[in-house]
């Protein structure tokens, strides 16, 4: 695995406010391995508790500034962070550290393995067709697009408060956002696939799970993300916005899959 090594001589870590005290004193390092050596150098301090849970992570440009790295690559491993469930983003606030999560959101049956290793793949597909969605739609966007958008993500919510599935909102937010692109191709393959591209239409264990309430609350608030950078036309944060949206979903169900081997594995040598 690639690590970050020391620069040969390390300039000054820029000011960081009061609040970032706990990680005033993130080390230089030389810019090797990029997002995933950031992930690892800042995923390993949140674990050991050296960054914890409530304490706001550096700016972005203070973080490019200390490893020497650019935007682009700052963003992707803060992507990767959040969709581990280390930190969450607030628009306009910044990003934060995430208290220790129970492992896992729901717990999958053996039977429905197969299932979720086919979900995943469909959400591969999305990662790199929606992703780049979202910015063509930020870019784009008209403000017919903009109220379709806002009127899907008012019925999801109204959905999910009324215990309802919110399964057809949350499908025509994304199909929205591919009409939005103007390109006719992201709509058309979003049509073809339909409400299938949404996990918890074919993963009983996301529809029924105990955390409910909870889990589309988050879905939610990750929509809105989105939301917000399309309708302020930022392309890079919308197609960051999107990727962690998709990413969260594709860890959840990898994480979930896993533990779900591993019960049918104990349960055969027993």
């Amino acid at each position: 695995m690639m690590t970050f090594m020391p620069r040969p001589t390390a300039p000054a870590m820029p000011a960081i406010p009061a609040e970032n005290q706990a990680v005033r004193a993130l080390p230089q390092r030389r810019a090797r391995g990029l997002a995933h050596g950031l992930v690892d150098d800042l995923g390993e301090r949140i674990r050991a508790g050296q960054i914890r849970p409530g304490d706001k992570l550096p700016t972005e440009s203070a973080i490019m500034q200390t490893y020497g790295v650019s935007r682009t690559v700052v963003r992707e491993a803060l992507s990767r962070l959040q969709a581990a469930g280390l930190v969450e983003t607030r628009h306009g606030i910044g990003t934060f550290v995430l208290p220790p999560r129970a492992a896992g959101m729901f717990s999958l049956d053996a039977s429905e393995i197969p299932t979720a290793v086919d979900v995943m793949a469909v959400l591969e597909l999305r990662i790199s067709l929606e992703t780049e969605s979202a910015g063509l739609a930020a870019q784009r966007h008209s403000g017919a697009h903009l109220q379709a958008m806002r009127e899907a993500l008012d019925a999801f919510e109204q959905d999910a408060g009324d215990a309802g599935d919110s399964i057809s909102p949350d499908f025509r937010f994304h199909l929205a956002i591919a009409q939005a692109t103007g390109n006719p191709y992201f709509a058309e393959i979003l049509g073809h696939l339909g409400t299938n591209i949404i996990p918890r239409t074919r993963v009983s264990a996301i529809r029924n799970q105990a955390h409910r309430g909870e889990y589309l609350e988050r879905v939610n608030r990750e929509h809105e993300e989105i939301f917000s950078a399309i309708a302020r036309g930022d392309a890079d944060a919308a197609r960051a916005a999107m990727r962690i949206h998709l990413t969260n979903s594709r860890e959840r169900l990898r994480r979930a899959r896993e533990e779900a081997a591993q019960r049918q594995a104990s349960a055969a040598t027993t």
